[in-house]
């Protein structure tokens, strides 16, 4: 099925590998929410901390250059996943909520006044809702929401005339919920043909697909660490360089200034005017080495194995139960990832969430912080199942074999 050795693969996570609760191994299908971290990252960031922290950019000595050169070396590292045509429009923020608040804030500030549109889909995440209805309520801008199909695509039917006069089109490049894989690039087109900045939500999409933002053609892409095998604490946000030097700063303090004087400040050029204070040095370290994890295996590979993995996953639980089992979003995995919300007979989620628990079967239940896109679909959460490069057949088995033993104690 994979086209890279899965057993090798999960043997370099500790966690996955090694760790047991109960005699019985783990079955993390959480990784919409974090992902594991490999070895790899884990003695990466250990032995940078032992032998090699110091500040970075304000000392000259050469411990801190070393410390200086590893910092930036995570954001080349990014520039290559993501073919971005230079590592200086990289920034590093904390996650990619507060990537999105900085666009929101800094940019939408910056540009955006009373009787301005926004454009959203109805599929987003709340970072990519909350920041911009933050800034709606105070600068009296209008918000306008792309539809929803039946099977959870974007009903891209009326996008002329939901574009027509918006300044922004902010949408996310695949659903933390369904799983949905919107058509990047002519969305950015159609929001560049209205005249609007094209916004994207890559934090789903870049742990688990090929990333491109130049053939994408987007303004602004804000994605994080965490879920792509890197630590957390450290998020993207890549823009074209012109867009990010018109924005104004969004935090001030140390780093990000060129002087300050009693009568006031100027900025230091792109990426440090977005980077006040100290920044996360040591995230940054293992994030390189996630980064060079992913590389090695071939996001390509990855992608690959994942709809293999995604095509079991609907078969199998579909097979298996029938209408009992609702699973939200696409069924054609050539526009899907791996990303499983569903419902499961007249089983309360969370209630499915703690059976599955009681065989190690690590999955989420809730709103997924997309309560709008719940009240599209009709239900108030339900039980999100998610793959990674390191989960297989196997584990789905696990997956149903679980959702059979709610079967059993709720009686059905």
């Amino acid at each position: 099925m994979s086209s890279f050795d899965i057993d090798a693969v999960r043997s370099q996570f500790p966690l996955l590998s090694e760790r047991t609760i109960d005699d019985r191994r783990l079955v993390y299908l959480d990784s919409g929410n974090t992902s594991q971290k490999p070895r790899r990252v884990i003695d990466a960031m250990s032995e940078f901390m032992e032998r090699s922290y110091a500040p970075i950019n304000r000392s000259s000595y050469r411990l801190a250059g070393e410390a200086t050169d590893a910092y930036e070396g995570a954001r080349v590292a990014i520039a290559r996943l993501i073919n971005a045509p230079s590592a200086d429009e990289v920034v590093f923020t904390k996650n990619a909520t507060e990537s999105m608040n900085l666009i929101a804030q800094a940019w939408g500030r910056a540009n955006l006044g009373a009787g301005d549109v926004v454009v959203l889909t109805a599929m987003e995440h709340h970072a990519n809702i909350v920041p911009w209805q933050m800034l709606a309520a105070e600068r009296d801008i209008e918000i306008r929401w792309i539809p929803l199909t039946a099977d959870g695509q974007l009903d891209l039917s009326d996008l002329d005339n939901l574009l027509d006069g918006a300044k922004v089109l902010s949408f996310t490049a695949m659903s933390n919920v369904l799983g949905t894989l919107p058509p990047v690039q002519r969305l950015c087109r159609a929001a560049h043909d209205a005249g609007a900045l094209a916004v994207v939500d890559a934090c789903q999409f870049v742990p688990h697909n090929v990333t491109d933002v130049q053939t994408w053609d987007a303004d602004l892409v804000a994605f994080s660490s965490h879920k792509m095998c890197g630590p957390s604490g450290i998020g993207m946000l890549w823009g074209k360089m012109a867009i990010l030097d018109e924005m104004p700063p969004f935090i001030g303090g140390g780093n990000m200034i060129d002087t300050v004087t009693f009568d006031g400040f100027t900025t230091a050029p792109v990426p440090a005017k977005f980077e006040a204070g100290t920044p996360p040095i040591v995230e940054a370290v293992g994030l390189t080495a996630a980064v060079e994890f992913l590389e090695d295996i071939g996001m390509a590979n990855i992608r690959q194995h994942e709809m293999n993995l995604t095509r079991y996953t609907l078969d199998t639980l579909q097979a298996r139960f029938g209408d009992d089992i609702t699973i939200f979003g696409p069924d054609n995995v050539e526009v899907r990832g791996g990303v499983f919300s569903f419902t499961f007979r007249d089983l309360h989620p969370h209630d499915v969430s703690q059976v599955l628990d009681e065989t190690n079967v690590c999955v989420r239940a809730g709103h997924h912080c997309a309560k709008p896109l719940m009240k599209t679909l009709g239900v108030a959460a339900t039980t999100r199942a998610s793959v990674y490069l390191y989960n297989d057949e196997a584990d789905i088995d696990a997956l149903a074999d679980g959702l059979d033993g709610a079967t059993d104690i709720f009686g059905f």
